[in-house]
């Protein structure tokens, strides 16, 4: 009897716009993996009840995306450090052991970062702006690269040290009026790009020797042509969504594939 395809999706609500199923194709015909990946709009009440359904029909694993990646964090019997400490979980691994959740969020931005964009981190001072589940997700990724400075920026200012309480040694926290000192880099990891917004930043942070990065993709945010304004060399998350993808990839096939050719091919 032949093998049977092995199954993954990304769960999501809403789910349709998800470049998932495009980039994981990619991938399994780069590494001839036997694998289908599909995108399923999961019920705002129903998260779980989809993922059971999921592993019922075969499924091997799954990436999480908004609004879910809190209840997969719940949902995982095991956690690997790195999504413990991101207290969210994008990826799920389904085995006889039950459920391992991870968070490739923060590898895949200091991927996309350190190696596609030729920005080394060491000795970095580096603004993280917002204080959400996005944010969380890369401090400690961030933080192995051994910045000279991570600030936390935030409108409330109390969310902004909890979180810096979190993680301790070098992560420092302010509002975004206390922020107004050149950085090399500044990380938009709030939500007002997704409202067309700016978050209030004091264009000081920016310098010609600064990269402004907004972890949307797909599109020129306030955030990135404010950074231009003020001479900051700018980049969207794209990069990123595919190294992390990468990295789940690598988690669940054992084989890591080659995300250059999928970003140009997303960026044409």
């Amino acid at each position: 009897m032949a093998a049977m395809t092995d199954r993954y999706a990304v769960f999501g609500h809403p789910i349709a716009h998800s470049k998932s199923p495009h980039i994981h194709a990619a991938f399994a015909r780069q590494t001839g993996q036997d694998m289908t990946y599909e995108a399923i709009l999961a019920p705002l009440d129903g998260f779980a009840a989809s993922v059971a359904q999921f592993i019922v029909v075969g499924g091997r694993g799954a990436n999480i995306t908004v609004p879910f990646k809190e209840q997969a964090f719940a949902l995982a019997n095991r956690l690997s450090p790195r999504a413990q400490r991101a207290g969210a979980v994008n990826t799920l691994l389904f085995d006889a052991d039950g459920i391992l959740g991870d968070n490739t969020d923060g590898a895949g931005l200091v991927a996309d970062l350190t190696r596609n964009l030729n920005c080394p981190l060491a000795g970095k001072r580096i603004l993280l702006v917002g204080a959400g589940g996005a944010a969380r997700g890369v401090i400690e990724p961030l933080l192995d690269q051994k910045p000279s400075a991570l600030v936390i920026a935030n409108r409330t200012v109390s969310r902004a040290q909890e979180l810096a309480g979190l993680f301790g040694h070098g992560v420092t926290a302010c509002g975004f009026d206390a922020a107004d000192t050149p950085f090399d880099l500044v990380i938009n990891a709030t939500a007002a790009s997704l409202a067309g917004e700016l978050p209030p930043l004091s264009p000081r942070v920016f310098t010609a020797d600064t990269l402004a990065y907004d972890m949307m993709y797909g599109r020129d945010t306030p955030f990135l042509s404010f950074a231009r304004t003020h001479g900051a060399a700018t980049a969207d998350g794209l990069g990123m969504l595919v190294e992390q993808a990468a990295e789940a990839f690598y988690l669940w096939r054992g084989v890591r594939p080659d995300t250059a050719p999928v970003i140009a091919a997303l960026r044409a």
